[in-house]
């Protein structure tokens, strides 16, 4: 999802540093932190995005974010320091609409976003599951106008997560999931976020409970943002096919947006 604003475009109206951010905190929530078995896995991960708040451009500034994220992974039979091995692709299609100081700015655009290219290891214990990974989001979405689906940069996003079982039964779980963002532009600065998830797996299949996120900017600036909100899943064995649904409301976003996060993710097991 994007946020940020051409300073081309806006350096009137916009007297901030540029913060990396290819990645959208809350798609991933309950039980994230864990690679499933071998095999090749689509998740396709639809996201509604909108917000009319923002602590440092003028009243009346909105932006509404609609995306389509396809994500391909191929986890192989292959093990590197005792983790299964897993590639992935990520293809999003984003809208972005965006009107600044109650129309003063206006910028509607959408099409094909960054891509991005990555691995990813995973370790599993009788109580626990780990995640590391590295991916790089790929120079290639549209970036001329403020709204465009692409950045306009290349970014490495390293990856590192866990997830812990609470009881005997593994019904009980919590995630955390980080990711790391470096952008190849002096002008990015870092960023570093968080997903969490609390979960029970109910009778009957269907595992629901608390989720969030928190995003920091990392070196010189100050951008943040936080959201807390709550998760459901549900897998169908029959059709190897699973849904998970969250809806998140952000409570504290400092040189940012902050408005509210709808997401639904459609799993599917070739």
């Amino acid at each position: 999802m994007k946020t940020r604003i051409l300073p081309t475009a806006l350096a009137a109206l916009l007297p901030l540093s540029a913060s990396a951010g290819h990645y959208s905190p809350g798609v991933e929530a309950l039980r994230a932190s864990v690679v499933p078995g071998p095999g090749l896995y689509y998740k396709g991960y639809a996201v509604h995005y909108s917000a009319d708040e923002h602590s440092a451009l003028p009243a009346d500034s909105k932006v509404e974010v609609n995306a389509i994220a396809n994500r391909l992974i191929w986890v192989t039979d292959h093990k590197v320091l005792g983790g299964d091995v897993a590639l992935e692709t990520i293809i999003p299609v984003i809208r972005t609409d965006l009107s600044i100081a109650g129309g003063a700015v206006e910028s509607d655009e959408w099409g094909l976003g960054d891509i991005m290219l990555g691995s990813v290891l995973g370790w599993h214990g009788e109580r626990w599951d780990t995640v590391a990974g590295v991916g790089v989001w790929t120079r290639t979405g549209q970036d001329d106008e403020p709204a465009d689906p692409g950045l306009g940069y290349t970014e490495t996003m390293i990856t590192l997560g866990g997830n812990l079982y609470l009881n005997g039964a593994r019904d009980l779980a919590f995630s955390a999931l980080s990711r790391y963002s470096l952008a190849d532009d002096s002008d990015i600065d870092d960023e570093f976020l968080v997903e969490w998830g609390l979960s029970k797996q109910l009778p009957g299949g269907l595992e629901a409970g608390l989720a969030g996120y928190d995003r920091w900017q990392v070196e010189g600036g100050d951008r943040e943002k936080h959201g807390i909100g709550v998760a459901a899943a549900y897998f169908w064995p029959q059709l190897m096919a699973g849904l998970n649904i969250a809806v998140y409301d952000e409570y504290d976003a400092e040189q940012d947006f902050e408005g509210y996060q709808l997401r639904a993710t459609f799993t599917r097991v070739f």
